[in-house]
């Protein structure tokens, strides 16, 4: 089911379904929530599971100016506190990943644990493992097909505003966001990072952000791309529903990384 909440004057457009803890899923850039059919039946079958369309996504009309991450963080949590209504997981996607570590940042009591799949903590020419891909990204470009027809498909501001919000976009790409890894040692959430093996961000990048945030579980899937959720939905389902149950509760036969005493104390193999 599917309806409207007036969020920080941002007509939200959001789905939800299932019973159970609530489970908030964001979606990658320039996408709508039907990028989320392959995880979405399963994890409402756990989870309630909410869908929120972020400004100029999906059904939720574009706004006035340039688009940030911070400002849909702070949108998420305009909608965690008037939609949800209490703490609840994040599960983001490309860019829903980013928004989700900004909005783990800056309202960490309203998040209960995070997974972020093939997320980016630095503008695009700084982590894209093609940063080149940029410049190709162009409105009418045969690259941007796929998700010109998702937009134009149910988009409230007309096929016509596609090439408005295709540019707002790939700028944000180029100069957002601006984290570092002080930024992410401040994150309280258990969380998991997630990336396929060929993805759109470099692995020194991915593991760069898993290492500078406490309390995280990395995850490499191999023989996947990007589109991991797509490409190996049974896997990922796993890998997220095993971390939102057990959070930081992680027990190895050998911690390095995690060892409560100071290294090469304890027993070897």
């Amino acid at each position: 089911m599917g309806g409207y909440a007036d969020l920080r004057g941002v007509r939200t457009w959001y789905e939800a379904e299932g019973t159970g803890e609530p489970l908030v899923l964001l979606h990658g850039g320039l996408c709508t929530n039907d990028t989320w059919g392959a995880l979405r039946a399963d994890l409402a079958a756990a989870y309630r599971v909410y869908l929120p369309e972020r400004r100029a996504h999906g059904h939720t009309p574009d706004v006035d100016g340039p688009l940030t991450y911070r400002d849909m963080a702070g949108d998420t949590t305009a909608f965690l506190e008037e939609v949800v209504g209490a703490p609840a997981h994040l599960v983001g996607w490309s860019d829903g990943g980013v928004v989700a570590l900004l909005t783990a940042l800056a309202r960490p009591g309203l998040v209960r644990a995070t997974a972020v799949i093939g997320a980016n903590f630095r503008p695009g020419p700084e982590c894209f493992a093609d940063p080149g891909m940029l410049d190709a990204m162009t409105p009418g470009s045969a690259g941007m097909a796929f998700f010109r027809e998702l937009y134009a498909a149910v988009t409230p501001d007309g096929a016509g505003h596609w090439p408005v919000v295709a540019e707002k976009v790939v700028d944000m790409w180029r100069t957002q966001p601006t984290l570092d890894t002080g930024d992410l040692a401040r994150i309280a959430s258990p969380t998991l990072v997630m990336a396929g093996d060929d993805d759109m961000m470099t692995l020194e990048h991915t593991a760069a952000l898993y290492d500078a945030i406490p309390h995280a579980r990395l995850a490499v899937v191999p023989g996947a791309s990007h589109l991991v959720p797509l490409e190996q939905p049974a896997l990922v389902r796993r890998l997220i529903t095993e971390h939102l149950t057990h959070g930081a509760e992680v027990e190895t036969m050998m911690p390095v990384r995690r060892a409560a005493s100071p290294r090469g104390a304890g027993t070897g193999p």
